[in-house]
């Protein structure tokens, strides 16, 4: 027997699987039906305990091709019917348990998952942990409270690259743009993405400078999607306010909240967050809507403080780097999705477009990203 407790209290039993460990973190869950490896090798999970909604776990095994990145970064699964998969089905390589077993991860299985994310639904996401029997709650609520809460925290230096890195394109004619990636926990997914078009990355620590990218000449500079909240990475809102308008920039997910409030705008932690592949996003300039994959905490205000979106129009304003204007909305919550800066080239969306796992619907958006900086490129040559 094992359990999951939570900060305000609140138990659920279970049964121990993976690592015979406990884990201590913030507890999220996500409405995905497929994608539990992906899941948890995405970085943006750093810091966190994964509850899937989805009751049957690990029923086709992992592979090297699942993964997000080089390790887990969630530190551990809450599941209501945990599967161990032999590699023999389907192309897998290991079993899901024996593979959490193998990466010290822990797991517990036979929850009521339903129950647990009713909960967290109505009173938020709130830090919790994956507790064994034998282990007193006073004691297991003594390690939840020593967890820092995820407000205020800086999570983008833990996952991001000591050095910086250079991807050569895997597709295109050979001409293609040169991006310089702020990695603050890039998902693979999105690199194979940008190197298949023709992309040469250079993916750069968190920390760099904007001296450092402008002095390397890219053709554009993408910010990466990343755990934490966007409010503790001023340093990096500070260098991108060096670089937009000089640039062409696009930011996913966290670099949809950094370049929202490089030019002014708050963030604010959502009471349970979008994490799941069915959310539907609504693009204000062509009246499009599309199925998107999401994985944030932290979502964005709009101009004023808004925290919702009642226009279907795109809400335009001016910033320090001309007129600003809000693209997307979700249609769940009409919480800000998307944003365009007019004059200087750049553009984001809180969501997903490589969707690993989920729809891809909106995978244009790395062809118009790349169409952009082909554009410019071949502008200034002349």
């Amino acid at each position: 027997m094992s359990y999951v407790l939570l900060e305000d209290g609140a138990r659920f039993d279970g049964e121990p699987c993976g690592a015979h460990t406990l884990a201590v973190g913030e507890v999220v869950f996500n409405t995905a039906m497929s994608g539990y490896q992906e899941s948890l090798t995405d970085p943006s999970y750093a810091g966190q305990l994964l509850t899937f909604t989805y009751p049957h776990i690990g029923n086709y095994g992992v592979s090297a091709r699942a993964m997000e990145s080089a390790g887990i970064h969630a530190r551990g699964a809450i599941m209501r019917a945990a599967r161990n998969v032999r590699p023999a089905v389907g192309g897998a390589e290991a079993g899901w348990l024996d593979w959490l077993s193998a990466n010290g991860i822990a797991g517990i299985t036979e929850v009521d998952t339903r129950a647990l994310v009713r909960h967290i639904r109505e009173r938020g996401s709130m830090r919790g942990g994956i507790f064994p029997a034998d282990l007193v709650e006073a004691d297991a609520r003594a390690l939840i409270a020593a967890e820092p809460p995820m407000d205020g925290r800086d999570l983008a230096r833990e996952v991001s690259p000591r050095e910086a890195l250079t991807l050569e394109p895997t597709g295109g004619d050979g001409d293609g743009p040169t991006i310089a990636v702020i990695d603050t926990g890039v998902k693979a997914s999105i690199v194979t993405q940008l190197r298949e078009r023709g992309a040469r990355l250079r993916l750069y620590p968190c920390t760099v400078s904007a001296a450092e990218l402008l002095d390397e000449r890219p053709d554009g500079v993408f910010i990466a999607n990343g755990p934490g909240d966007p409010a503790a990475l001023s340093y990096i809102v500070d260098e991108l306010r060096g670089v937009v308008g000089r640039l062409p920039v696009f930011g996913i997910c966290l670099g949809h909240q950094l370049l929202c409030r490089a030019v002014g705008l708050e963030t604010y932690k959502l009471r349970f967050g979008h994490r799941g592949a069915n959310h539907p996003v609504k693009d204000l300039t062509t009246g499009r809507i599309e199925i998107t994959s999401q994985n944030h905490g932290f979502a964005v205000l709009g101009p004023g403080g808004a925290r919702t979106i009642d226009d279907d129009r795109p809400v335009r304003w001016e910033t320090d780097f001309g007129a600003a204007e809000l693209t997307h909305i979700n249609l769940y919550d009409r919480t800000v999705e998307g944003l365009r800066l007019l004059e200087a080239g750049a553009s984001t969306v809180q969501y997903h477009p490589e969707a690993g796992p989920g729809p891809h619907d909106a995978r244009h958006l790395f062809d118009r990203f790349i169409s952009q900086l082909t554009r410019e490129a071949h502008a200034a040559s002349h």
